[in-house]
């Protein structure tokens, strides 16, 4: 996600930040690159002439220039007015403590992923708000658009209206939130239908749909891929129907990321989720502070924390928690971390969120390392004998070789490894010296990391904490060295 322009701002402020000192020249020059960066990167044209204008007027006061860190204070000025115009420091989370059912219309051009992008938002009501959802297909134009959803519906667990064939979209959305209120349902979705392009027939089929369901969120979904032209589409929707929100799909693959910085601008509405990816959990509140923060190479250490939360097995971390305390990691320890990272994104996601692993992320692009070392990893303590796996110090030259005939890797990929586990070890023992897992949670600032949660899973991962800090960055570094 915004990999282009990332690249570009962050080369800019590292020669910014590299100078001592900074005139209004150097200010000026700075803030061309950056509308040059903007630009390429899809943005619209007023957006970015507004964003350089608000930061060049603050960059150029005297008090920037004359501070002891001028660069730093150009970057911190940069990254609020980021944040401004993504629509403010928190997220936009959806609004479902109306009276139920609270109806939410999903909106869009065809293609843009609306029909997935309900099936996903169904199951994060289900599963993150504890709310009972139904979910309806308007769809009546594209084949099989109806049985789409139905089928979306059985596997994120999420219930759909059954399909009446030959009824039109404003009858289906009377029977669907007829059918909310008897079922006592909290949450109904209401997919509709899209176009190939923007018309009048689109409109009046929303309008009319609006008017009788009276949904409380109406979320424009829009691919992110499509650069200008969805911030085109976002205008023409915007000036028609009752907007209160943007998705943001395929964002995963969107090395530019104009449309995500032009959309807020443009419709005056927050975006309030980004689709990650193909999967049906591969979705995320859209976090303003965070993605500004992504964007100038700074990371994002607070995502990782909420995924790792997501996605860690309670039972599973406070069993490490137990042998932490013990000074105890062995490689079944080592398996489960390494899971734990495939779970989260992999390598390059958590690459991409950390802060200074930017350089270490295109390493790993450039020399073709991939998720597929995670698999290596696995297959390679896979071929251990449960013995070996307990106590991999039993670990001589002839099993080394035994255990690389068996997983299909070398004896140096087998060696490596078992330094990692050693690495690893000892970043236990630290945190075991620090007074185990408050001590680490003391060094997040306390709050909600002093349980055997996501603070129990990070040291694995080579958490931002002192104890375990940098150590992903060596493992990484490690891995590129094979290469």
């Amino acid at each position: 996600m915004f990999d282009t322009l990332s690249d570009r701002l962050t080369g800019v402020f590292d020669r910014l930040r590299g100078r001592g000192a900074l005139n209004e020249g150097d200010v000026r020059e700075a803030m061309r690159e950056v509308r040059i960066a903007l630009l390429e990167a899809d943005v619209a044209l007023p957006v970015a002439r507004d964003f350089i204008n608000r930061v060049t007027e603050k960059a150029v006061g005297q008090q920037v220039l004359r501070s002891v860190t001028p660069g730093q204070q150009v970057v911190k000025i940069v990254n609020d007015e980021l944040v401004a115009m993504l629509g403010g420091e928190e997220a936009s989370p959806l609004t479902l403590d109306a009276k139920p059912p609270v109806v939410i219309m999903m909106v869009g051009l065809q293609g843009s992923g609306k029909t997935t992008t309900t099936a996903k938002l169904g199951k994060l009501i289900r599963e993150k708000h504890g709310k009972k959802a139904l979910m309806a297909s308007l769809d009546v134009n594209r084949p099989a658009a109806q049985e789409q959803l139905k089928v979306l519906g059985e596997q994120v667990g999420v219930a759909t209206l059954p399909i009446v064939p030959g009824q039109q979209p404003v009858d289906i959305a009377r029977r669907a939130i007829e059918s909310a209120r008897l079922q006592a349902v909290d949450v109904l979705l209401l997919d509709t239908a899209g176009r190939l392009h923007v018309d009048a027939a689109l409109m009046a089929e929303m309008k009319a749909v609006a008017g009788v369901a009276a949904p409380t969120e109406v979320l424009l979904v829009v691919d992110s891929l499509t650069g200008q032209d969805a911030v085109n589409v976002a205008q023409s929707f915007s000036g028609e129907v009752p907007l209160t929100g943007v998705v943001l799909t395929r964002m995963d693959g969107d090395a530019r990321g104009g449309a995500a910085l032009s959309m807020r601008a443009v419709t005056g509405k927050p975006i309030k989720f980004a689709g990650t990816g193909e999967k049906l959990d591969a979705i995320e509140a859209f976090h303003p502070g965070r993605v500004a923060s992504r964007i100038l190479g700074m990371g994002d250490i607070v995502s990782i924390v909420e995924k790792a939360a997501a996605t860690i097995e309670k039972e599973d971390a406070d069993k490490l928690a137990e042998r932490m305390l013990k000074g105890q990691f062995d490689m079944n320890d080592l398996r489960t971390q390494l899971n734990q990272m495939q779970k989260m994104g992999g390598l390059g996601m958590l690459a991409g969120m950390m802060p200074g692993m930017k350089k270490a992320k295109q390493a790993m692009t450039a020399s073709g390392v991939d998720d597929k070392v995670l698999v290596h990893m696995d297959a390679i303590i896979g071929s251990m004998t449960p013995k070996e796996r307990q106590r991999p110090e039993l670990m001589n030259a002839k099993r080394k070789k035994r255990v690389a005939a068996g997983s299909g890797t070398s004896v140096q990929d087998v060696n490596k490894l078992l330094k990692m586990h050693q690495e690893m070890g000892r970043a236990m023992k630290q945190i075991r010296k620090m007074g185990g897992l408050k001590g680490l949670g003391a060094l997040f600032g306390g709050g909600g990391m002093g349980g055997a949660g996501p603070a129990g899973a990070m040291p694995g991962l080579g958490g931002p904490g002192a104890a375990g800090g940098g150590q992903l960055q060596a493992n990484l570094q490690d891995l590129l060295k094979k290469n």
